[in-house]
């Protein structure tokens, strides 16, 4: 920090700090410039305003094809992978944060790099713990109002405009989810990615769920209630895998790699 406590480009932000900056997919926007109200994916699903939308839609086709592009063309030589989901929120100091390090560092001994959004909180955490152990790290950014940039222990970064092609670039390159504890972000994409594989879209590949304490009710809910009701099966609940010991988490990581090695 500065004397009147701005931040400086060379000093890791605090998850609570608000951003000097705002990304837009490639282009990096300071000052007065990071105001927009809107993001591009809000501009592309939004059906209400003018009806220029009707000229300007095909254009983007271009730059969505763009992102996908540059997201294949960056990550196609990535190396086995895990991507680790977690809260932007949780602070340096909070326990979970130690955890998504721990993580990070163990996933690297293991020959995984550490795939992210990117972002402060969990996200960093996993990133640098990755980092400190000299794994490869990766973030996928994604430009959001209260853009936060990426962290920096991110070693591979590329910043996405739309959700849908950053959500492509996670379960392709990755052999495993993690979720550590995070909100509406992180439950969209582990719901998302239980779906994929619920119903055949990707090669099935475990989920698992970091902290019991966070996850266990949530996990007891599906447990009984969805699956009493039937309105999912032994085999769906099967997917998912609740634990507290980051060990753990690698092995059933590992297990998987290890089965769809012998099958392919």
């Amino acid at each position: 920090m500065t004397e009147t406590g701005e931040w400086r480009p060379d000093e890791p932000r605090r998850a609570d700090e608000q951003p000097k900056e705002k990304l837009r997919g490639p282009v990096v926007l300071r000052r007065e410039h990071r105001n927009e109200p809107t993001t591009t994916d809000q501009r592309l699903l939004d059906s209400r305003g003018p009806s220029d939308w009707v000229h300007t839609d095909p254009w983007r086709v271009m730059r969505i094809q763009a992102e996908f592009v540059e997201g294949f063309g960056m990550l196609a030589e990535l190396p086995r992978a895990v991507t680790v989901f977690g809260s932007a929120r949780t602070a340096r100091d909070n326990p979970e944060y130690a955890q998504g390090r721990e993580l990070g560092a163990a996933l690297a001994a293991a020959g995984f790099a550490v795939i992210t959004g990117g972002g402060p909180g969990a996200m960093e955490a996993a990133n640098r713990g990755c980092s400190e152990a000299g794994g490869f790290s990766v973030g996928l950014g994604i430009e959001l109002p209260f853009e936060q940039g990426l962290n920096d222990w991110v070693d591979l970064g590329i910043n996405f405009r739309y959700f849908f092609a950053r959500k492509t670039m996670f379960v392709k390159y990755s052999q495993a989810f993690v979720c550590l504890p995070g909100g509406f972000g992180t439950l969209d994409e582990l719901f998302e990615a239980l779906t994929l594989v619920q119903t055949k879209k990707v090669t099935k590949f475990p989920v698992v769920l970091l902290g019991t304490e966070y996850w266990g009710g949530l996990y007891d809910w599906i447990s009984t209630t969805v699956l009493n009701s039937g309105k999912i099966g032994e085999r769906d609940l099967a997917l998912l895998h609740l634990t507290d010991d980051v060990d753990d988490a690698v092995k059933i990581v590992q297990e998987a790699w290890r089965a769809w090695e012998e099958a392919h």
